[in-house]
């Protein structure tokens, strides 16, 4: 069969059972809306945590970065898997035992403050549109070429079957289809990555055969370190990144990812705290699978493209070129007019522009693996990108309904009502991501850790010292939320899109102004650093909280059993 009937044939069935599982699982009450009803095993807890959390970022673009910049990639895999490991066992439990639905509803009660929680609703939802722009591109990419439409329709496509299951069944709903979508996407990464390896270095374990000789006996690794010497780019294992900002990204990227509401309320849907910690391990495993594997799909990759393209005749590039060609993420212009391909590091002589987050997705072409193959690459990428947009979707939805309407709008709404409206801001928060999908600002990863850095900035610091500090107030959490998302919004702003500075075309020459160094993507662990000196100040120079916080939040920190999620 042809690619396109493999590709309708995969994505139509994957489709199917997301929906069917949408509809056996569809939320019959506010609890199941929100937290699946606090009834989901800890092991499918933990594989839909893994699908939640690794969004098309993980998929799509993360091993598409590590191809490009090499050593420097390395800072997404090191942020957002320790990040996962900081949530695990620094964060869960306690939120668990906290027993809310959202991350707000923690941040309300726990600071006893409705204007606490109405910050903490409007940094939820920038965070999560942030997140969701990202998502609603990967759909859009991957329908563009395996569907063999444009990107924007591709978007539309990928708005109508997440809006359906989302709203439809909630995070019950959700959870059972992340599961599915989970065992999707990790196949669909895997397989390719196994045959690849055998291909290039006959080992059939991808992280093994990273570190191995190609059929010439070189080392696979030196191989690329030539290659990329050859075309003056700079050498793959070693990094151009200052070392600051290796480390302001990494750590955004960690206390990021402890700070995301859409992980976060994952632990809310296990019966017991125990079951939270349990969950968090499986997810960790689950997790690491792929992230594993990224930096073997890099090289693969990337190794791959370089002699399949680099100083060839226009006219006898393989297929996948031209296929890749029509979506207009991948063009050629011959500047000096030879018919041959330079792709060079030269920007002057370059007559290649690649966008990154091709990479895995073309991939199994460059390598000429068999049509299914690719096809399931392509129903990955959107399982990928579809679980992560589902719980953004229900933050939001969540954030409107419950944290707004029913905790300060409008307290004796019933639960038909409140589940009527959390649906409808579903549907609005559907159209929106949908928006910024069909006009990203960036690539993929660059999108994604940027709603990483909003939430250190925003969330972190309330979390932990509202877990850990018993005289940390409400003023203090209140004047820090702000100060750190304000702060971050505004150098994202500034030197991200250039908005006070001429637009984005301005953006490269406002490089040089970067603070220490330190790029968008990475300035969420300054401006988190400002939130915890700004909170603790506050916090020391206004009244106590009263002593039935600081009583409960003595409770939190008790490591015995908890009953399920309320929501009073």
């Amino acid at each position: 069969m042809g690619l396109l009937t493999w590709t309708w044939l995969l994505v139509g069935l994957t489709f199917a059972l997301y929906i069917g599982i949408a509809i056996w699982a569809r939320a019959a009450s506010s609890k199941e809306f929100y937290v699946a009803g606090g009834g989901v095993p800890p092991i499918l807890n933990g594989m839909a945590t893994a699908a939640d959390w690794m969004s098309a970022a993980s998929f799509i673009s993360l091993a598409g970065i590590v191809s490009f910049t090499g050593y420097d990639g390395s800072v997404y895999l090191m942020g957002w898997t320790g990040g996962y490991v900081l949530l695990a066992l620094l964060l869960a439990p306690y939120l668990r035992k906290f027993g809310k639905f959202t991350v707000p509803d923690f941040i309300g009660d726990r600071y006893y403050s409705n204007i606490a929680r109405t910050v903490a609703v409007i940094a939820a939802l920038i965070v999560s549109f942030t997140y969701i722009a990202g998502q609603m591109r990967g759909v859009g990419i991957v329908f563009s070429r395996y569907l063999e439409v444009n990107i924007n329709t591709g978007v539309y496509i990928g708005m109508a079957i997440v809006l359906f299951y989302a709203v439809l069944g909630g995070m019950k709903g959700i959870t059972y289809t992340q599961v599915a979508q989970y065992c999707v996407l990790i196949f669909a990464f895997m397989v390719p990555a196994i045959f690849i390896s055998i291909q290039m270095t006959g080992n059939p374990i991808p992280q093994l055969g990273f570190g191995g000789m190609d059929s010439d006996g070189v080392y696979l690794l030196d191989k690329l370190d030539g290659l990329q010497r050859e075309l003056g780019f700079h050498e793959y294992t070693s990094g151009a990144k200052p070392m600051t900002d290796v480390i302001a990204i990494t750590l955004a990227l960690m206390v990021g990812t402890a700070g995301l509401p859409h992980v976060i309320v994952r632990f809310f849907t296990v019966p017991k705290v125990r079951d939270a910690r349990k969950s968090a391990g499986w997810a960790l495993l689950f997790i690491a699978i792929l992230y594993t594997t990224v930096p073997a799909v890099a090289v693969f990759a990337r190794t791959n493209l370089i002699e399949t393209v680099s100083d060839r005749p226009y006219e006898q590039l393989p297929q996948w070129f031209k296929n890749w060609e029509t979506t207009g993420l991948l063009k050629y212009q011959d500047k000096n007019h030879d018919g041959r391909v330079q792709y060079l590091a030269d920007a002057s002589k370059n007559e290649l522009s690649i966008d990154r987050d091709i990479m895995v997705l073309a991939n199994p072409e460059i390598a000429r693996l068999p049509n299914w193959v690719i096809a399931l690459v392509g129903a990955g990428g959107l399982a990928a990108a579809l679980s992560t947009a589902a719980g953004l979707l229900l933050v939001i939805a969540s954030s409107i309904s419950h944290d707004l309407i029913k905790k300060m709008i409008k307290p004796d709404i019933t639960e038909r009502n409140e589940l009527v409206i959390a649906r409808i801001s579903s549907v609005a928060a559907v159209l929106v991501a949908g928006y910024f999908g069909i006009n990203p600002p960036g690539f993929v990863a660059a999108v994604v850790a940027l709603a990483f850095g909003l939430a250190a900035a925003s969330f972190f610091p309330a979390i932990v010292l509202g877990i850990f500090d018993k005289r940390m107030n409400k003023e203090g959490a209140v004047a820090g939320m702000i100060v750190g998302l304000s702060f971050m919004l505004w150098y994202m702003l500034k030197f991200k899109f250039g908005l006070f500075d001429g637009g984005k075309s301005a953006v490269a020459a406002l490089r040089s102004q970067w603070w220490f160094g330190i790029s968008p993507e990475g300035f969420g662990s300054i401006a988190m650093i400002a939130n915890f000196i700004v909170s603790l100040a506050v916090s020391r120079f206004t009244p106590p909280p009263p002593p039935k916080i600081r009583s409960l939040v003595e409770n939190i920190r008790i490591p015995s059993g908890a009953g399920r999620a309320t929501t009073h």
